[in-house]
């Protein structure tokens, strides 16, 4: 393996690190916006960390190894800054709460049928309770005390100290209708639909309380919320406050039930407000190019803000991350509607009313704040069905896991060919394979991979104990291998 330019060995994929990697165009997280001094930024990429007047690290150009399975801190392992999408330049905002507004329920009331008269000597004198009536009425509430009472224990018992749940998301009221007609769809229909389950999420940055600012929308009626990692991390690691405005401009304080650095996804729970309308899961599967969608979210700090576009493109291999440690793989769904600093983890929609992906990413110029480092028409968003798997283990265990296969590849360069494996390591999947050093990676059960970052994206939608068939390249005859994937937390 080659060292690169800031003295770090290549990444390790079982490391879950990987750097130097040119994406199809610069692209970067949609982060939270962080408040502080405007000012200018030099060209490339910035992270949600530094301040405004950081100078930005240059990427490194040497080709890194990485393992196909990881993303997680290992010492030693990676530059500081990794190759592909890195999260925009912080800017100050001021905070404008979204308007008041009013979410009428149910119209109507139920009529009610005459009672059949009776003959006087029949019917009970006026005013007397009848006699059995009692008996009846103390009977059915002990039936309804003692239900009520088992209903309650097996709530306690599914949600725990820990705010974890077992079973799942099939254990919360998650919505998988489809409230609008999507051929009869409008961009303001889907708007009326969604903007009550968006809310902002203002959480504390490295040390500073409601130093950044992004987006999220509603998960289960359980109070659950989806945003991305990168929102919340530094709120995470420093135990700090985190706070949900919903779309009537209330806020209520959010706990994290769990997060992933590898799928750039995080699960919160705001208790208080269990009764907030979840929006409806829809299928990135069923997408096709050129087809409307709508992002929602707080770009700038401007709460409740809707734009629209088309999808431009699908399973777009992008990598993000501001660090080699916190970098992700998303095998993302593009679109060219208006994402900005701040709708990071706001939902894009489908014309159907359903949730189709996480805003997540975007691609910029690399000019500062006053330039051209906001929307420019590519934007990436995590697909809807790694966000239900991820939130699945989040809500059961706490934790997230993703596959892995043990061996190195290069990620740098530009080779369009193969990915090319640098290292198997013992005991792993890819040694119980046959995989070896040298071999080219062509394809993953019959999908092409043109290079390193193709494969992980690749071997990261599937899930822990799959078998896959790699096509290999090995001394210049073609071959197929069966690799079953093993797993790791992150």
């Amino acid at each position: 393996m080659n060292d690169n330019d800031s003295g770090h060995p290549d990444d390790d994929l079982d490391s879950g690190r990987a750097h130097d990697v040119e994406p199809p165009a610069d692209t970067e997280p949609t982060q939270p916006l962080h408040h502080g001094r405007l000012g200018e930024q030099p060209s490339g990429w910035v992270t949600p960390s530094q301040p405004y007047d950081e100078p930005v690290a240059a990427h490194p150009t040497d080709q890194d190894d990485v393992d196909t399975g990881m993303v997680g801190p290992v010492p030693g392992f990676g530059p500081a800054t990794p190759a592909g999408p890195s999260p925009i330049p912080p800017q100050q905002t001021p905070y404008w709460g979204p308007p008041a507004g009013q979410y009428a329920g149910p119209q109507g009331a139920y009529a009610t049928t005459p009672m059949q008269a009776t003959d006087r000597a029949e019917r009970e004198p006026r005013g007397r309770v009848p006699g059995w009536l009692w008996p009846a009425v103390a009977g059915l509430a002990l039936v309804i005390g003692l239900g009520g009472g088992a209903l309650g224990a097996v709530a306690i018992d599914r949600l725990g100290d820990d705010n974890n749940i077992s079973g799942g998301l099939d254990s919360v009221d998650t919505r998988t209708d489809t409230p609008l007609d999507p051929i009869d769809g409008s961009v303001a229909a889907v708007a009326q639909e969604l903007l009550p389950s968006t809310v902002q999420i203002i959480a504390e940055f490295e040390g500073k309380e409601a130093g950044a600012t992004g987006s999220g929308f509603v998960l289960d009626r359980q109070g659950h919320v989806i945003t991305n990692n990168h929102v919340v991390a530094s709120a995470a690691s420093d135990d700090g406050p985190i706070e949900v405005v919903d779309s009537d401009g209330n806020s209520y304080p959010a706990t994290v039930v769990g997060r992933s650095a590898v799928y750039d996804l995080a699960v919160l729970l705001v208790k208080d407000a269990a009764n907030m309308q979840p929006a409806a899961l829809g299928a990135s599967r069923d997408l096709h190019v050129g087809d409307p969608v709508v992002a929602f979210g707080s770009p700038l700090g401007l709460s409740q803000t809707v734009t629209a576009g088309i999808v431009s493109a699908l399973n777009r291999p992008v990598t993000t991350g501001e660090s080699g440690d916190e970098s992700s793989y998303i095998n993302a769904v593009q679109t060219d509607a208006a994402i900005n600093p701040g709708n990071s983890g706001g939902p894009l929609v489908n014309l159907g009313g359903q949730v189709v992906g996480v805003n997540s990413a975007i691609a910029t110029t690399g000019g500062g704040l006053s330039g051209e480092s906001g929307n420019i028409g590519v934007g990436f968003a995590i697909p809807i069905e790694q966000v239900r798997v991820t939130a699945d283990q989040i809500l059961e265990t706490g934790e997230a896991r993703y596959p892995v296969i043990g061996a190195q590849v290069q990620t740098g360069g530009q080779t369009t060919d193969g990915a090319r494996i640098d290292k198997v390591n013992d005991g792993t999947p890819a040694q119980d394979a046959g995989l070896l050093e040298d071999d080219l990676i062509v394809a993953v059960d019959g999908q092409r991979v043109t290079d390193g970052i193709s494969l992980i994206v690749s071997i990261r939608t599937h899930q822990p104990g799959e078998t896959l068939e790699f096509t290999i390249v090995r001394n210049g005859e073609e071959r197929d291998v069966k690799v079953t994937l093993d797993s790791e937390v992150g």
